[in-house]
């Protein structure tokens, strides 16, 4: 097998665990008959600083030319500016609606290791394992008209949230598709009891469940959804829900894993071509101190060969090396330990060959 991926590192911490999740690709795959090729392209504020816009034209061509897309994060106090008509942001949603990537993947598994490093008390979180399926390309960041008019000294700022049937079909299909292979349970989270976009959502949700019919469908109001993570996360197996909804609950979610570093995601759409990336974000904070976790962005490299390029054996190996090297005590800051990213990413690797 030959493949390309596109490396997007982005902006902070974003070249820094990118190289890491590189380095793992080429060491899972050493050895073996399957080739990829990697190609570096800019996107967000670094592109912003080059080009002028977030996601220029070559790198969206090489995108839509590769097999997987990587990206590491977008964004920073740079252009922080909430006046600014150009945002790193822009081409993180630009980029999904150029691929045509309909839905957001984030697995939420908490590592047995790492159940003190939660919030929470362990009973709330040991065994915890949620897929998340957010829609993407629709909703409320997406839906027009959206505008800000001063009439009579009063401002007003408008955004519409808009849903078609056929976009609630598909990610809802691809979360039933999900739960089959699981434990057969998917949770719609909505907000039916205000918004009529919710309650075509519900409509929808319905009608997949019937073709379906080994998988369990249940309805949950987003708020009590966001309460019931916090308190029963156990119960749920697939949870897909639309955009802004699955944007804040992934988030928070996050908190149950001990640390928003090691989690990964992939966006996908219709094909096998996908974009993956940890969901952790630039993290100004920490950028070029060489401490940012970098399993988040091994993960979603993992998540890559098993959505994208068909090698599941090599994810489940990356998958499982991140699972030892935890074990042994491979921590970066964020997960109480000193490591650095190079030598948490390396610890991945040393695994990988074991």
């Amino acid at each position: 097998m030959k493949a390309k991926v596109v490396l997007l590192p982005g902006d902070g911490i974003g070249p820094e665990v990118v190289d890491e999740a590189r380095r793992t690709l080429e060491a899972v795959l050493a050895g073996t008959d399957h080739h990829v090729s990697f190609e570096e392209k800019p996107i967000g504020g670094s592109a912003i600083d080059a080009t002028g816009t977030p996601l220029p034209g070559a790198t969206l061509d090489a995108c839509l030319g590769a097999d997987a897309v990587l990206l590491g994060a977008v964004g920073g106090p740079k252009w922080d500016d909430p006046a600014a008509k150009v945002r790193p942001e822009q081409g993180l949603l630009a980029i999904r609606k150029g691929l045509g990537l309909f839905a957001n993947l984030r697995p939420v598994r908490v590592h047995p290791a790492l159940v003190d490093a939660a919030p929470l008390r362990p009973e709330r979180v040991t065994g915890v394992d949620v897929m998340f399926v957010r829609e993407l390309t629709s909703g409320i960041y997406f839906g027009e008209p959206r505008f800000r008019e001063t009439q009579g000294g009063v401002t007003r700022a408008v955004d519409t949230l808009a849903y078609t049937d056929v976009e609630i079909r598909r990610v809802v299909r691809l979360a039933f598709a999900l739960a089959e292979r699981r434990k057969k349970k998917v949770t719609s989270v909505d907000k039916a009891n205000v918004l009529e976009s919710s309650r075509l959502w519900r409509t929808v949700a319905h009608a997949v469940a019937a073709d379906f019919p080994e998988v369990k469908l249940e309805h949950q109001l987003v708020d009590s959804c966001a309460m019931r993570l916090l308190t029963h996360a156990h119960s749920f197996d697939v949870v897909v829900t639309e955009n802004m909804f699955g944007d804040i609950l992934t988030d928070e979610a996050a908190a149950l894993a001990g640390s928003i570093g090691v989690l990964p995601s992939a966006s996908l759409g219709e094909g096998r071509r996908g974009l993956y990336e940890p969901i952790h974000g630039s993290a100004p904070d920490i950028a070029g101190k060489g401490i940012a976790n970098p399993y988040g962005a091994i993960l979603s490299a993992a998540m890559a060969l098993r959505h994208s390029l068909g090698l599941e054996a090599q994810a489940l190996a990356i998958e499982a090396a991140v699972d030892r090297a935890i074990d042994h005590g491979a921590r970066t800051t964020d997960l109480g330990g000193t490591l650095s990213t190079s030598k948490a990413g390396a610890a991945v690797r040393e695994r990988l060959r074991a």
